[in-house]
């Protein structure tokens, strides 16, 4: 059995290292994804956590994929089938916002990314709505979620769930007193 591996990513010096590969100033990616330099500055130094739209905005802008940034390498050649919670990897930590989404595998070698996500009470995916290339799909799991798809707005509840072109704005929130929690995939991967 292998030991249990922590999958938490450093999104502060991820970025930095992104942005200074691709041979961005702070101020320029800040002009490309519509935020201030000082915003980056704060996020690359860990000091804030962007919402998972202004992420998605910061990497539109590099350009990479969610996918490409949260991308693990997968431990041998061969094609991993099985995984176990723990080796899920971390691509918004609860603590960063309240919400939790967990990939699994490395959706930069898939056709379809799948996420486990978790919304504490209160939390959303930000107040940019979400756009991107595929199309999307979940099932809530626990609780209840808010989702808005192209100004239609429906409160999900388990055992609920979503299909939508991706391409349309969108946007989840958890407006109730309980964790919410979902199974969702996309295809192809872009977070």
């Amino acid at each position: 059995m292998r030991p249990a591996k922590d999958k938490s990513l450093n999104v502060g010096d991820k970025l930095r290292a992104i942005r200074k590969k691709h041979g961005l100033s702070q101020r320029e990616l800040a002009a490309k994804a519509g935020l201030t330099n000082g915003t980056i500055s704060l996020i690359e130094k860990n000091r804030t956590s962007p919402s998972v739209a202004s992420l998605k905005s910061l990497l539109d802008a590099i350009p990479i994929s969610m996918a490409e940034f949260f991308s693990i390498l997968e431990e041998d050649d061969s094609a991993k089938v099985f995984y176990r919670a723990q080796e899920l990897t971390e691509i918004s930590p609860s603590h960063q916002g309240g919400v939790s989404l967990r990939q699994l595998g490395n959706a930069a070698h898939h056709a379809l990314q799948v996420l486990h996500e978790t919304y504490e009470p209160g939390a959303d995916t930000g107040p940019e709505f979400l756009r991107h290339e595929g199309e999307e799909a979940g099932v809530v799991v626990r609780g209840s979620i808010e989702v808005t798809v192209d100004g239609a707005v429906s409160l999900l509840h388990a055992g609920d769930g979503y299909l939508f072109d991706s391409r349309l704005p969108h946007r989840f929130r958890n407006i109730g007193d309980e964790i919410c929690e979902i199974v969702s995939a996309c295809t192809p991967p872009s977070f």
